[in-house]
């Protein structure tokens, strides 16, 4: 038995952290789960395994290619009849690029030694391996296919990022246009616009109004600029806070899910995070309720979050998997009735891989077309903005200058 330092959601919707008694961790979340609470975190107490974990937190961030390599390797050799703990101890020794996962491979090792599963040495390092990639990996060991289960995995992985990469690469050019457009407007309204400001006041004369609030913008930023900074740091500071209440993660996720263009993507991204996920561990062999719990902790939108618990509760309570599906205003329609079939032909598994691959294009074709959008739009706001700026810069000028030129006759006269 061991001691494991939790946080989880009550059904008030509070945070409660405490520690408790199990024999591994998944023991741990289902004895959460018993007493109506939602786990958000389960780890290992430092007092009861005796070991600084600290340790294997240094070293940087697992990759995913790292995770995708480990899986891959190990299902070979299990496939191949090489022990767990000496294929381990061969994967510990490979991953020399990251000192976090030999630490993590090496306590996995000794747990695996000592008597323990696969699966729980694994759940022992929640942040490098998945509450669904150790749920995978226990039904895999008793069903007696580990090798498929970690060839699912990687596949999983695979497609989990492919999706996020393709995600991140669409917004990476307005980001960084974004940026480059916020630093050119900066400097042309402290450095460029003063100096015609002081222009402006020696020929004398009224300036349209659209040039005053230019100039007034200006020396704002000018003197000001220092509040601008204080504001913009507040400003994210107090959003990162908010966001990592669970009311401010909720609010967020739900704007985010109805927002005109990013709200589709989320949907569509989601969806075949869902579809894929949770087909995996179906065809795993694990039950559907402990597949929805599962699969619920792979999304980070805590609006479908909420959406799978109540499905979870509808399949619990004797509904078919499609019933909640169809009542759910996120979930396409589509997303339904496949899953009818699926119930109704015994190939639930299949289905929702089908489903998670017709998603997964759908999330290419948006990003495509987003991206085709973006640049004319980026071009339109750049040339508004600079044919403002000019309009109110040059136009007074070419006024005044004119003004100076039909009274220079009567400078000869005199």
């Amino acid at each position: 038995m061991a001691q494991f330092d939790y946080t989880a959601r009550t059904k008030a919707d509070t945070l409660q952290k405490g520690t408790l008694t199990a024999s591994s961790r998944a023991a741990a979340l289902s004895s959460l789960t018993e007493q109506g609470l939602t786990p958000v975190l389960v780890k290992p107490s430092r007092t009861s395994t005796g070991l600084n974990m600290d340790l294997f937190k240094k070293g940087g961030k697992v990759k995913l290619k790292d995770k995708v390599i480990f899986s891959r390797q190990l299902a070979t050799m299990v496939n191949a009849g090489v022990p767990i703990v000496q294929a381990l101890t061969i994967l510990r020794e490979q991953a020399s690029d990251s000192k976090r996962m030999q630490a993590a491979l090496q306590d996995a090792t000794k747990r695996v030694e000592a008597g323990g599963t696969l699966a729980d040495a694994l759940g022992q390092h929640p942040d490098i391996f998945s509450n669904v990639y150790v749920n995978m990996v226990k039904a895999g060991e008793a069903g007696g296919i580990l090798d498929q289960v970690l060839e699912r995995l990687a596949t999983q992985q695979e497609k989990d990022a492919e999706i996020v990469g393709k995600v991140k690469g669409a917004m990476t050019y307005p980001a960084v246009i974004g940026v480059v457009t916020v630093v050119a407007f900066f400097f042309i309204m402290t450095v460029i616009v003063p100096k015609l400001s002081a222009i402006f006041d020696s020929l004398g004369g009224k300036l349209p109004i659209y040039t005053r609030i230019l100039l007034g913008v200006s020396n704002f930023m000018t003197h000001s600029w220092y509040i601008l900074v204080a504001v913009t740091i507040a400003l994210v500071v107090g959003y990162t806070r908010f966001h990592h209440t669970a009311r401010g993660k909720r609010i967020v996720d739900h704007i985010l899910v109805k927002s005109p263009i990013i709200g589709p993507i989320i949907i569509k991204v989601n969806v075949a995070r869902f579809a894929r996920t949770f087909g995996s561990l179906l065809s795993s062999g694990i039950s559907v309720i402990e597949a929805l719990n599962a699969t619920k902790s792979a999304l980070n939108n805590m609006v479908f979050q909420e959406s799978l618990t109540k499905i979870a509760e509808a399949v619990k309570n004797g509904k078919s998997i499609s019933e909640p599906l169809r009542d759910s205003k996120l979930f396409p329609l589509i997303v339904a009735q496949m899953s009818q079939v699926g119930e109704e032909t015994g190939k639930l598994d299949e289905i929702l891989l089908k489903i998670a691959e017709f998603y997964e294009r759908e999330v290419d074709s948006v990003i495509a077309g987003i991206s085709s959008i973006i640049e004319p739009l980026i071009i339109i706001v750049l040339g508004a903005m600079i044919g403002l700026i000019a309009v109110s810069v040059f136009g007074p000028l070419a006024s005044l200058n004119n003004t100076v030129q039909s009274f220079a006759p009567l400078h000869w006269l005199v």
